[in-house]
């Protein structure tokens, strides 16, 4: 379940934002946000497995909409000295709804669960549709893909930035699993962990963003967190045995880090194409890590069912490290 959503983000990611190039922000956010409520909705109501994979694959595909055409609305709002912090408040997003998600789900049932999140699109849906503006010219469409996937830089952010999201699905999908079945955590106490990452984790993505436009550099504060996200894991994987009172920190350090890079790499990745290309580029680097999406979750269970929550998280503190070393050659001039 959780691979078959990155599988739909994987598929339609670039195509979104190639649509978000030629038609405009407004209507693409509208219009996926939309179908992603409504099949979040049916998916809640279903009794049929495959109907609900079915349904959850669609819900990636609808709901990825949003990455590419609210990332190209920030890039021609905000000017360059400002896009790092604009686009880091633009990726709390995912966290505040996380945090939203960790304390209100859990007091629900299945379809009780899945309407709420369905109501959350559609509000976002409508939000997209009054609120967003953009420049009255319509980007030219020549040659973006063909320009994306000549560009090695583009490649080499892609890259670095899926083996750090290696460690974030380590933490962010795991945790609430691994706090309930191995440590015994009711699953409200669990969620709250997760809530309590997500809070953090919307700070330093803040923090990370104006970070950046004060070195007026990307990839130095891009690569220094995927070390601190190493050193963070590797802490808390020493400590999973250790006390719940230090473990539980631990955690929350290792999981905030592991999230706070993505504003940076969206923005590199923006900023590699320019304002006319930037949802072509977005949709390819969002689709990268659509692709270690889908492989993450399931390798991830397996190695930790084969061997042991040690290893598994272990391993996933050593994926920074090797993203850090990939992203040497876009080190900033």
């Amino acid at each position: 379940m959780l691979a078959v959503e990155w599988l739909g983000t994987l598929l339609t990611l670039l195509p979104w934002g190639l649509l978000a190039d030629r038609i405009g922000e407004r209507r693409v956010l509208a219009t996926g946000l939309a179908a992603c409520g409504i099949l979040l909705v049916a998916a809640g109501r279903t009794s049929s497995y495959p109907l609900f994979v079915l349904l959850l694959f669609l819900v990636g595909a609808a709901g990825a909409s949003v990455s590419a055409a609210s990332g190209r609305a920030v890039m021609g709002w905000f000017a360059a000295e400002e896009r790092g912090l604009a686009l880091g408040i633009r990726q709390t997003a995912i966290p505040a709804g996380g945090f939203a998600a960790a304390l209100v789900l859990p007091q629900l049932d299945v379809a009780g669960a899945f309407a709420a999140l369905g109501v959350f699109c559609l509000l976002g849906a409508a939000a997209g549709a009054l609120f967003v503006r953009e420049p009255r010219a319509v980007a030219r469409l020549a040659d973006e893909v063909e320009w994306t996937i000549r560009d090695r830089r583009l490649w080499v952010l892609c890259l670095g930035s899926g083996l750090y999201l290696v460690a974030q699905i380590a933490l962010i999908g795991f945790v609430v699993l691994y706090l309930h079945d191995e440590r015994g955590l009711g699953e409200g106490e669990a969620a709250a962990v997760l809530a309590a990452i997500q809070v953090v984790a919307a700070a330093l993505r803040i923090a990370a963003g104006r970070w950046s436009d004060v070195l007026r550099l990307r990839v130095l504060p891009l690569r220094r967190i995927g070390l601190a996200t190493a050193f963070a894991l590797a802490v808390a994987t020493a400590l999973l045995d250790g006390p719940l009172a230090v473990l539980i920190p631990a955690f929350v350090v290792a999981g905030a880090l592991s999230m706070a890079w993505n504003g940076l790499s969206f923005t590199v990745a923006a900023e590699l194409a320019g304002r006319i290309r930037s949802g072509a580029a977005i949709g390819v680097q969002q689709s990268s890590l659509s692709a270690f999406g889908v492989a993450v979750p399931i390798a991830f269970a397996a190695l930790v069912a084969a061997t042991s929550w040690h290893a598994g998280y272990a391993l996933a503190a050593l994926c920074p490290v090797v993203g850090w070393w990939v992203l040497r050659p876009l080190a900033d001039r």
